[in-house]
């Protein structure tokens, strides 16, 4: 049996010879704030300790006191805990027993902890004595009187106060004291959550300055509370410096915060196909988050944010690692960690995250993830920034899981109880097979009119802006604005460009006006947005251009030098790029070259440093003497800008002595695909700015590029660049690369790379000649090569092998969300893993792809006729709208699939397997169903005709929604 509270209060006024005072609550409650005021100011004393006791049932009657004294004075609670334990060992002669020593210490512990926490600049205007219901707090305290408590639990509570029954009874009497100010439940809860949570650092405090009084009882040793407390230390100096200041640096080169203009986001959900639920509404990205976090029955799901490019990811990561430190910590402990930054991938996450993050509290506590008395919300910021492949044996998938699973053991086991939130762009994840069940995902969509309103007056109210935002909103909402544009005015990073180019009278409307469609109206934003930084103007009070004086170069130079930092930056990974890598690559370049020599007599040898710190480039966090962009999209764009220039120089001709000759040689191109393709896929991103750049152009010349790319392509797929006794040019690339520090590349992955992005470049070429009358009989791709009449071409299916050979999977997460539209006419791809790959509208008629994993594959509108897909696994494919007639799908599995609108006539769907297949309005005409699985309900209101063959179909008798008309015709009804 353990003492109750009452109890122990009794024994030590029996201790310090003191009897119980007839007092109120509210005078009960000054005297322990006479008393901390005495301490800090005289020091303590017997007399005033006795006062305490005579005249109080706790330390905790202080709530009964106006807040205000107890907030604003800072009167220090933890040296009456620690007096009255000293004083009463001098007394008995003999040392307090634990359950004392806790007894005293917790409660002065917890008042130290509300005082710190509802004295939070976050609080400042609350009013705590709003209305003073000393009854209902009197009840509160007067029920800690039965609180039991014994040796056993004070060691419990000792290691971990916020889950013992003492801080639950605490809890009730701080709950009802906020109760009195008018706080909501929400908040209270909230409230007195990180007061309970807070109190063991000032438990630690107490036992560390008690000292002598009670070094023979309390475990573990002194040094040990030490340690704990240089934890909480490290803990507090790590929000201090990487999260107090996130909302306050500087939007890219402005006199201004993120704080100034940053509004919440909005987002929806996702559904497990990756689909966005457009019937549900939007909703607060901050507040979904919130909710999530202070939910403790969802704890095995992690927080899965996914959005386009400059929509608001990494801004709201630091947005909101601020708003946890500053209204849920120490709930919740926010560590920021840009995915960029990480250089050591380890099997498991919090390896990873302890060989990334150089921490105290990490490296010097090999139980950091298991101490109950800290949570920890993981941001992962960018998983689509990851280049992992380049690194170590693992891709994005395995990360994922790894991160997926890393949850799962935070709900399993107890003692962790952390949080995930991982960010990134949406298009990362196509051809990822198998995402975890545990993501709890959702996609940030555009800024609906009350956001940007909302935007909008942030952006007038900064002081760099004031009246010149009222022209461009009336603009953004005139006939002049394009559509285009007022849809692209919607994503943050746009918004933010047009705003700031209007305000600095850099934004050309007559171009914006000729945008045909949403991504030339982003180019022109982009090419628009680099014009307006390299010509911004930094001018001294003279006149005198800054961006000249100090870089010494014109715009279109500073824009050769920046394109070229953009493949430093890209080929490094997307992340960052060391300066000598820059240097060395403009050395190889004779323009760029004398450029840099004629700054450095005038700057010195930091002239390209100084040419690029005056843009949108910025030191690289992680990487002494590197560069980085400060948005991803800029290098990007600026990549494609490179691309473009090289793709439109392969495409110039001179009559020569010879005839008609390329300016560029071949063996030169070859060279110069390597040098900007070798390093790894192309993205979705960087291919639509390529795309749209490209289709601007005045005169083209695109049958010059594209048999120029099949050329390359058709040497590639023959070994013709890797299989030779000279140095080859993979081995060239890969050299370089290794000069620049870049590792992980073989000569084979830079072959494979370069290969690979070319079979895009040709792909995209395919797709928008086919949409043009002039250029569609010119211009047509075969990726595995031109059917020779019956004869199936098997040149893809080596490619694949020989990406997979690499990696498995690898030909599908560089090509597969590029395939839309191809001719595969005639392909033999048996056996080929095309796992969630796009083909929709693709030329599949007469290929053979018997037993080919197509599992989840969009092949919407995709021509498959005649196609041999028997045993091919397609369960859960989008085959909506497909052409199916006459292709062979016997025993082939087609459960999930998605069959509305497909067009089966005569196809062979001899026990296959259409388990939960969707197959309305399907065209079964003459097709052969016999022995098909159609399992116990019939999905949809299919065509059929008396030469389709229903014969041994199984579960057509027991099934339900059989249409009534076919249940006559086989005499089912």
């Amino acid at each position: 049996m353990g003492k109750r509270f009452w109890q122990t209060w009794q024994e030590f006024r029996q201790s310090f010879s003191v009897s119980e005072s007839l007092s109120t609550s509210v005078e009960t409650g000054k005297a322990v704030l006479e008393a901390a005021n005495t301490l800090k100011e005289e020091g303590d004393s017997i007399e005033i300790l006795q006062s305490v006791l005579q005249n109080s049932s706790s330390l905790l009657d202080v709530l009964c006191s106006p807040m205000a004294q107890v907030i604003g004075a800072g009167l220090p609670f933890v040296p009456i805990g620690i007096a009255l334990l000293k004083f009463a060992r001098d007394i008995n002669q003999k040392e307090p027993s634990l359950e004392d020593c806790f007894f005293i210490v917790s409660q002065a512990a917890y008042l130290e902890s509300t005082k710190e926490i509802l004295s939070l600049n976050i609080y400042q205007n609350f009013n705590w004595d709003a209305k003073l219901d000393i009854q209902a707090i009197s009840q509160q305290i007067e029920k800690l009187n039965d609180v039991e408590f014994n040796s056993d639990t004070a060691s419990k509570a000792i290691r971990c106060f916020h889950e013992s029954p003492l801080a639950e009874a605490f809890n009730r009497v701080l709950l009802a004291r906020l109760a009195a100010a008018n706080i909501s439940p929400g908040l209270a809860d909230i409230l007195t959550q990180r007061v309970a949570r807070n109190t063991h650092r000032h438990i630690i405090k107490a036992w560390i300055e008690a000292g002598e009084a009670i070094k023979t009882l309390i475990q573990p040793s002194l040094g040990d509370w030490q340690r704990e407390q240089e934890r909480f230390q490290s803990i507090d100096n790590y929000l201090k410096t990487h999260i107090e200041q996130k909302p306050f640096e500087l939007v890219f080169d402005e006199k201004f915060a993120f704080k100034d203009i940053y509004v919440p986001i909005k987002a929806k959900p996702v559904d497990a196909n990756g689909k966005i639920d457009e019937e549900k509404d939007s909703f607060n990205l901050d507040t979904w988050a919130k909710t999530i976090l202070l939910n403790p029955d969802n704890l095995e799901q992690v927080m899965f944010i996914q959005g386009g490019p400059g929509r608001g990811k990494s801004v709201f990561c630091r947005m909101f690692a601020y708003t946890v430190w500053r209204q849920l910590h120490p709930i919740w402990t926010p560590i920021l960690i840009r995915l960029r930054d990480i250089d050591t991938f380890e099997t498991r996450l919090e390896n990873t995250i302890k060989a990334e993050l150089k921490l105290g509290f990490i490296q010097g506590d090999a139980n950091w993830l298991t101490n109950a008395n800290t949570r920890f919300l993981f941001i992962l910021d960018g998983f689509d920034e990851l280049h992992i492949e380049t690194r170590n044996n693992l891709n994005l998938g395995d990360f994922i899981k790894q991160v997926a699973g890393f949850q799962k053991e935070c709900k399993d086991y107890r003692e962790m109880g952390h949080r995930v939130i991982i960010t990134g762009r949406s298009m990362a994840l196509q051809g990822i097979a198998d995402l975890p069940r545990n993501l709890e995902r959702v996609e940030i969509v555009e800024m609906d009119g009350q956001l940007q309103q909302q935007w909008l007056n942030k952006w007038e109210a900064v002081q760099v802006n004031k009246g010149k935002t009222i022209a461009f909103e009336q603009f953004l909402q005139s006939d002049k604005c394009p559509d285009e544009v007022k849809k692209l005015a919607q994503e943050p990073l746009l918004l933010y460009l047009l705003a700031a180019m209007y305000r600095d009278s850099k934004l050309d409307i007559h171009k914006l006006e000729q945008a045909s469609d949403n991504r030339t109206a982003k180019i022109i934003i982009y090419q628009e947005a680099v014009n307006w930084v390299l010509t911004k103007q930094r001018s001294e009070p003279d006149g005198t251009d800054l961006n000249i004086e100090l870089t010494k170069q014109k715009p279109e130079d500073l824009k050769r030098i920046l394109m070229e930092a953009a493949v430093c930056v890209v080929q490094s990974g997307g992340e960052f790029a060391s300066m000598s890598m820059l240097e060395a690559r403009l050395q190889e370049d004779e323009g760029a070259k004398a450029l840099i020599e004629k700054a450095k007599e005038k700057l010195g040898n930091e002239a390209l440093k100084t040419a690029l710190a005056a843009f949108y480039i910025r030191p690289a966090e992680k990487q002494e003497g590197g560069v980085e962009f400060f948005h991803k999209s800029f290098g990007e764009f600026l990549f494609a800008e490179r691309l473009k220039a090289r793709l439109k120089a392969w495409t110039q001709y001179y009559d020569g002595d010879e005839g008609r000759q390329p300016i560029i040689s071949e063996a030169v191109m070859n060279w110069e695909i390597y040098d900007l393709l070798g390093y790894g896929g192309l993205t979705q991103e960087i291919v639509d700015y390529l795309m749209g750049l490209l289709t601007e152009s005045q005169d083209f010349r695109w049958v010059e590029l594209f048999k120029r790319l099949d050329k390359f392509y058709s040497k590639w797929c023959q070994g013709k660049f890797i299989d030779t006794s000279e140095e080859t040019l993979p081995q060239k690339k890969l050299r370089q690369l290794q000069r620049y520090g870049i590792q992980g590349l073989g000569q084979r992955q830079v072959d494979v790379y370069a290969g690979l992005n070319v079979m895009i470049l040709l792909l995209e070429l395919h797709r928008y000649a086919q949409g043009r009358d002039e250029l569609k009989a010119e211009i047509v791709f075969y990726p595995s090569g031109k059917p020779q009449g019956h004869r199936l071409t098997a040149r893809l299916l080596r490619i694949m092998n020989y990406s997979d050979g690499l990696d498995l999977g690898n030909f599908i997460r560089i090509v597969g969300k590029f395939l839309r539209g191809a001719d595969l006419s005639g392909a033999d791809l048996s056996g080929a893993f095309l796992k969630g790959v796009f083909l929709r509208s693709a030329d599949l008629s007469g290929a053979y792809l018997r037993g080919a994993d197509l599992r989840d594959a969009y092949l919407n509108g995709a021509d498959l006729s005649g196609a041999d897909l028997s045993g091919a696994y397609l369960n859960g494919a989008y085959l909506n709208g497909a052409y199916l007639n006459g292709a062979y799908l016997s025993h082939a599995d087609l459960s999930r699939a998605d069959l509305r609108s497909a067009d089966l006539r005569s196809a062979n769907l001899i026990s296959a397997d259409l388990i939960s297949a969707d197959l309305i309005s399907a065209d079964l005409n003459g097709a052969d169903l016999s022995h098909a699985n159609l399992g116990d309900e019939f999905w949809g209101d299919v065509k059929w005709d008396e030469k389709t063959n229903w014969e041994n179909v199984r579960g057509l008798d027991t099934a339900i929604n059989v249409p009534e008309a076919l249940k006559r015709q086989l005499g089912l009804s």
